[in-house]
C-alpha cells in the first residue's frame, strides 16, 4: 500500500512540474498579432511534422524555464506555422523552425545554434537596449574579461554616435555595442581623435576609419570576429557574410601530430603579425578534420593541409608546393589576393551539375551506411522494375510477317480455324483459276473455227459465187 501511494505521489510531482515546465512555453493563436504589441516576444515558428522542431521541442522548453527564472521580461511562445500560415508569412518565416525575437517593430532572427545557452544568450543581448553604457573603469574592465570581442563609441554626441546606433540595431544579433567617455578607457589607450569607435580584440585595440574601412556597418561586420578563431560550419556560414576570404588549417585534434602544430602555429603567426595586410581581406582559423571541407569543394583534402576559401562564390586555392615556412605561407596568401593563384570550384552551370550529381551520391551512400535495408528498399526496388521492362522490351518477339509465328492474344484453336480457312480461300482461288483457263481455251477454238470457214469461202471460183 506504501508503494502505490509512493508511486502516486511521484506520479503527481511529475505531471505539476511538467505542467510547470509547459507553461513557460505559450501556445500562440492569431490573436497575438494583437496582444504582443506590448511585450517583448520570443517566439518558435514550428510545423508538426518536421524533425527539427520535434528536436527542438525539449530545448525551448528548457529556455522558456530559463528566462522565467532569471527574472527576464521576454516571454516565450510557439506557433504552428501550417495553422496560422497567415501570420507566419506575415513575420516572414520561410523556413522550420524559424526562431524571432519580436520587440515593438523590429523583429530579430535568430540564426544560431540551436542550444539552450546559445539561445538565451541572443534573448538577453536583443531584448536589452542596442548600445549599453559604461559607466566606470571597473565596468570597462568587467565587460573586456567577459567579451572576447568588444565594441565601444568613445566621445560625445555627434552624426558617428547616430551611425553607431543605427549600426547597432541592425547587427545586435550578432555582438554586443557599448559606449563610454574617455575617462573610462585606460590611460595607456590613447586615441588620435574624438569620438571614435573602437574594437578590443586580440588583445589590442583597432579604431574605424571612415576613409580607409568604408562604411561603419561593413566595418563592424567584418571586425565582430577574432583574428584567429577555431572554424565549423555554422562559423565558416556566419564568415561568408563577412565577404572576407577564410585562410583555414586543416588538422586532426584528435591524433595530433607535429605538421599539424606547425601548420597551426603558422596561420596563428600570420593573423597576427601581418593583420595590417590580410586584415581587411582574410579571416584566419583552423578546423578538425576535413569532411566538412570535403563535401563543400566536392574532393579530398589531405591532413594537415593549408586551404583558402572564397565563400561568396565556393572557390578555393591549395598551395603549389608544400607549405614549409611563413614566407610561403605570407607568399600563397599574397598570390591569392593579386590574383595569380590558380582557383579552383566555383559557382559556374558545369559545378552546380557536379554539386547536384555529389549530394545525390552522398545521400545515398548515408542512407546505405545508416540502414542498409532500408537502402536497398528505397534503391534497390526502383531498380529492379526497371530492369524487368527493359528485359521485357528487348527480348519481345517482333511481327516479320510470318505464317509460323502466333499471333499476339489468338490460341491455338482460334490459330488452326484461321489456318483452315486460308486453306479453303487457297483451293477456291486454285479453282477459279482453273474455270478461267478452261474458257480461254474454248473461246480460242471458236476463233479458229470461225477463221478456217473465212477460210474455206475465200477458196470458191467467181462462178459459184455468182451462182450463190
Amino acid at each position: 500500500m506504501a508503494e502505490v501511494r509512493a508511486s502516486l505521489v511521484c506520479g503527481v510531482i511529475a505531471a505539476f512540474l511538467s505542467s510547470a515546465v509547459l507553461a513557460f512555453v505559450e501556445d500562440l493563436d492569431d490573436t497575438f498579432k494583437e496582444t504582443r504589441v506590448n511585450d517583448i516576444w520570443l517566439v518558435d515558428f514550428y510545423a508538426p511534422w518536421c524533425g527539427y522542431c520535434k528536436k527542438l521541442e525539449p530545448v525551448w522548453h528548457d529556455v522558456g524555464m530559463e528566462l522565467k527564472s532569471s527574472g527576464s521580461p521576454v516571454r516565450v511562445g510557439k506557433m504552428d506555422a501550417t495553422a496560422y500560415s497567415g501570420m507566419a508569412s506575415e513575420f516572414g518565416v520561410r523556413g522550420y523552425p524559424t526562431i524571432k525575437l519580436l520587440k515593438g517593430d523590429l523583429a530579430y532572427n535568430y540564426k544560431g545554434p540551436r542550444t539552450k545557452d546559445d539561445i538565451v544568450e541572443f534573448t538577453n543581448r536583443v531584448s536589452g537596449p542596442a548600445v549599453r553604457a559604461l559607466p566606470s573603469k571597473q565596468m570597462f574592465e568587467h565587460m573586456m574579461k567577459r567579451h572576447d570581442v568588444l565594441f565601444v563609441y568613445v566621445g560625445a554626441d555627434s552624426p558617428l554616435k547616430e551611425k553607431y546606433h543605427d549600426v547597432a540595431s541592425e547587427l545586435i544579433i550578432y555582438t554586443y555595442f557599448f559606449s563610454a567617455s574617455e575617462e573610462v578607457l585606460p590611460e595607456s589607450l590613447a586615441l588620435p581623435e574624438l569620438p571614435a569607435v573602437v574594437v578590443f580584440k586580440d588583445g589590442g585595440h583597432f579604431a574605424y576609419d571612415e576613409y580607409e574601412d568604408g562604411s561603419l556597418s561593413s566595418w563592424v561586420n567584418k571586425e565582430r570576429f577574432q583574428g584567429y578563431l577555431q572554424i565549423d560550419g555554422f562559423t565558416l556560414y556566419e564568415l561568408g557574410e563577412t565577404g572576407k576570404l577564410v585562410a583555414i588549417a586543416i588538422i586532426d585534434e584528435k591524433d595530433p601530430t607535429e605538421e599539424s602544430s606547425r601548420l597551426k602555429s603558422l596561420i596563428q603567426r600570420v593573423a597576427k603579425e601581418y593583420r595590417e595586410h590580410f586584415n581587411r581581406d582574410f579571416q584566419f582559423g583552423h578546423m578538425d578534420g576535413n569532411d566538412y571541407i570535403n563535401s563543400l569543394i566536392m574532393g579530398e583534402v589531405t591532413v594537415p593541409s593549408v586551404i583558402i576559401l572564397n565563400t561568396s562564390n565556393e572557390q578555393y586555392f591549395l598551395p603549389s608546393e608544400p607549405t614549409e615556412s611563413m614566407e610561403q605561407l605570407v607568399q600563397f596568401i599574397n598570390s591569392v589576393l593579386n590574383g595569380s593563384a590558380q582557383a579552383h570550384g566555383g559557382d559556374g552551370f558545369i559545378q552546380r551539375i557536379k554539386r547536384v550529381v555529389f549530394d545525390g551520391k552522398s545521400t545515398i551512400m548515408s542512407v546505405f551506411r545508416s540502414s542498409p535495408l532500408l537502402g536497398c528498399f528505397l534503391f534497390g526496388l526502383p531498380l529492379g522494375v526497371i530492369s524487368l521492362m527493359c528485359y521485357g522490351i528487348c527480348t519481345a518477339e517482333s511481327d516479320d510477317g510470318s505464317e509460323d509465328i502466333k499471333r499476339e492474344g489468338l490460341t491455338d484453336e482460334e490459330e488452326e480455324e484461321e489456318e483452315e480457312e486460308e486453306e479453303e480461300r487457297r483451293r477456291t482461288a486454285e479453282l477459279e483459276g482453273r474455270e478461267e483457263g478452261e474458257n480461254e481455251e474454248e473461246e480460242e477454238e471458236d476463233d479458229e473455227e470461225e477463221e478456217e470457214e473465212e477460210d474455206d469461202l475465200g477458196e470458191k471460183d467467181p462462178g459459184e459465187k455468182k451462182t450463190d
